[in-house]
């Protein structure tokens, strides 16, 4: 493992190539592959409304976990890779076919579709590796890469493995597996690799952005069916605030602040950065986006009831968590503690028994007030900075 991080250097490691230089924006066909991970997420969900229980609960968070190291891996490969070459678009297309399967095995990734989950995911990773390997326009990126291969692939052959197994002997596989594929780049490094950080930003924020729409599609799908009474409409607006809010909370300040970090960050400790930051702490975030779907999805159902403990926790639980990786980022970024965030989490927390005693309309409002009050804070505690960070980050691009 690595030691502690230092700050990061303030002029670029010796023989390193100027990353600032090859900062470039996002393409057509990242967007285009990210479709399939819209569907990924929304398969998710599906798998632990089917099964609201900590089982199903502990499935989900399993399956995206693997879902967005894939996601991440790709996001670091069309940094350093021409996506657009005619060899590289075809493998891209290769690959949103294969993890639309996996996408699509998700409900049944740990029943019948295991093995199909499983063979597809190494696919996913092992196109991701080869291309990479290939196509990269850095020798030093290419080695980084190979450096990299036995834990990505690796990790993703453990559950075609899995397949063969169920229950707990199933469920430590996947931990496993996860676990060897996440500690590759902290067990290897990520030196070699080129960060542009407005690309790098861009691409990160555009995920939040389908994770927060899949939240949206949540509620619709959730209300589907049901009457359009008061009780249905005020649940499903109090979603929608929730999932402004959360959007809110980000691309306010909190994306260009990290952003302008990134930027400023020089070299390997770019790249450090861009690794624990975005590769990792963005994941909480998005698995806070995946749980408030759950939650809202179970509401809709049951605006007059309160809800059983698992949405409770779905429901108040992800945005808490949410919250919380604005906090490890910022910690991680300045070593200070953003506090009417922990307190904001503090509260949803503290929400959730109450949640399993009131009416799920109530909850969900509750949610809802707790998010528009930081809001609030943020708009009157950074009005200004905000305007300045997008002019800073307007500039450098």
């Amino acid at each position: 493992m690595e030691a502690t991080l230092a700050t990061p250097p303030a002029t670029p490691d010796a023989g390193e190539p100027d990353y600032d230089a090859d900062d470039h924006r996002v393409t057509p066909l990242e967007l285009f592959f990210d479709l399939v991970f819209v569907f990924a997420f929304t398969q998710v969900t599906a798998l632990m409304a089917d099964n609201a229980t900590w089982e199903g609960l502990g499935q989900g968070m399993l399956v995206l976990g693997a879902v967005w190291f894939a996601w991440a891996a790709y996001s670091w490969l069309t940094n350093e890779v021409d996506a657009e070459a005619t060899a590289s678009r075809l493998t891209v297309f290769t690959v949103m076919a294969a993890m639309l399967v996996a996408a699509m095995a998700i409900p049944q990734a740990f029943g019948a579709d295991a093995l199909a989950f499983g063979i597809a995911y190494l696919i996913v990773r092992t196109s991701h590796i080869a291309l990479f390997a290939q196509a990269s326009r850095h020798v030093g990126a290419r080695e980084a890469i190979l450096r990299l291969a036995p834990t990505a692939i690796g990790g993703a052959s453990l559950l075609v493995i899995a397949a063969a197994f169920d229950g707990a002997v199933q469920a430590g596989l996947w931990c496993l597996a996860l676990a060897i594929d996440y500690g590759g780049p902290y067990l290897f490094g990520v030196e070699g690799y080129t960060v542009s950080p407005g690309h790098f930003a861009e691409r990160f924020g555009l995920i939040v952005i389908i994770a927060l729409g899949e939240s949206i599609v949540a509620v619709g799908a959730g209300a589907a069916g049901l009457p359009l009474d008061t009780a249905t409409i005020a649940a499903a607006v109090a979603g929608v605030a929730i999932a402004a809010g959360l959007w809110w909370t980000y691309f306010d300040v909190v994306a260009w602040l990290t952003q302008r970090r990134l930027r400023d960050a020089q070299g390997t400790a770019r790249n450090r950065m861009a690794r624990d930051v975005y590769s990792y702490l963005h994941l909480p975030m998005i698995a806070g986006i995946v749980l408030l779907a759950l939650g809202i999805k179970k509401t809709l159902g049951h605006t007059g009831e309160a809800l059983d403990t698992v949405p409770a926790v779905a429901l108040c639980g992800g945005v808490a968590l949410y919250l919380l990786a604005h906090v490890a980022i910022r910690l991680r970024n300045i070593h200070s503690i953003a506090g009417w965030r922990v307190l904001a989490a503090a509260v949803c927390l503290a929400l959730i028994p109450v949640a399993t005693e009131i009416d799920a309309l109530a909850s969900v409002i509750s949610v809802a007030a707790v998010v528009g009050a930081l809001v609030a804070w943020d708009t009157h505690r950074y009005g200004e900075s905000r305007q300045r960070l997008r002019a800073e980050a307007e500039a450098a691009a």
